[in-house]
């Protein structure tokens, strides 16, 4: 991927694939590597989520390693921190390696939590190999947050154990990351629409269709996750330019998916569902 001039806003998409990996030949075009988003934005690479598309970018941050990178974390999740054992950089001695969230519920810091229990027992790589001048920041969640002149607010999403959505905002243009969250039964969740007013691109986590989540044989209700008809809802409501269909479920393949496609467009003009390998601009 080329990187971005210093007046672009890219976002790239390295894992679009929501709870567990899904590799195989019917998950070839969407892609089958759990969350992990990449926002290049003036020269600045800001990295959201680390499932197992992480490792993919790694390989390609490496190319050319800035002396800086940013991550932040929605939750932690297994399907959103998979990724980082496998994360080069890390392993690259000074290397600033900036990692942001919300310090969990019950928690004593972001630091702390990230240590014991998402590096460690579950991390195959010893932690003496991390390299890296790891720094956390805890964010609190609805408390906006600077990086230099990129604008990043956030908001509490609807999931078991909390998750945290981003906007980032930055020279009149704006992405609002909005994954694994649940939409109420009646009304659209303020906290979401709060940020999504007027947003360039929505990054909506739409893993079920209404009818799999209604299903009376397998319902989803309460299992933390919205549908795509729910994100068409948001999106006309709040004035969204570009709505995203992401987090993808794991029995939805490559056909499945070119199907809904086109059912989503008839219902939102322009709206793109999410595949690895798709760079989005957003101009001004």
């Amino acid at each position: 991927m080329e990187p971005a001039t210093s007046s672009e806003f890219l976002v790239k998409f390295w894992g679009v694939r929501g709870s567990i990996p899904t590799p195989g030949q019917t998950t070839v075009r969407y892609g089958g590597n759990t969350s992990c988003v990449e926002m290049e934005i003036g020269g600045r690479r800001i990295i959201f989520d680390g499932g197992t598309g992480l490792q993919a970018l790694s390989k390609d941050l490496m190319q050319q390693l800035p002396p800086e990178t940013y991550m932040f974390f929605t939750h932690y999740h297994w399907d959103h921190i998979q990724g980082f054992p496998f994360f080069t950089p890390a392993f690259v001695k000074g290397h600033c390696l900036r990692i942001h969230g919300a310090v969990p519920e019950n928690g004593e810091s972001l630091e702390k939590h990230f240590m014991e229990r998402v590096l460690h027992p579950n991390s195959p790589v010893p932690l003496a190999g991390l390299r890296a001048d790891m720094k956390f920041v805890d964010l609190i969640c609805g408390e906006p947050f600077e990086l230099g002149d990129v604008y990043i607010e956030t908001t509490r999403l609807n999931h078991p154990n909390t998750a945290m959505g981003y906007r980032v905002s930055w020279q009149d243009r704006s992405v609002f990351y909005c994954t694994d969250t649940e939409h109420f039964p009646e009304g659209l969740d303020e906290n979401v629409m709060k940020l999504a007013q007027g947003a360039d691109v929505l990054i909506y986590d739409a893993m079920y269709t209404d009818e799999e989540y209604h299903n009376p044989k397998s319902p989803k209700v309460g299992w933390g996750h919205s549908t795509w008809q729910e994100g068409v809802k948001i999106a006309k409501a709040a004035g969204v330019k570009t709505l995203v269909i992401f987090h993808h479920e794991p029995g939805h393949t490559d056909d499945f998916l070119d199907h809904l496609q086109v059912e989503v467009c008839e219902s939102f003009p322009g709206a793109v569902l999410a595949r690895e390998g798709m760079i989005l601009n957003v101009k001004p």
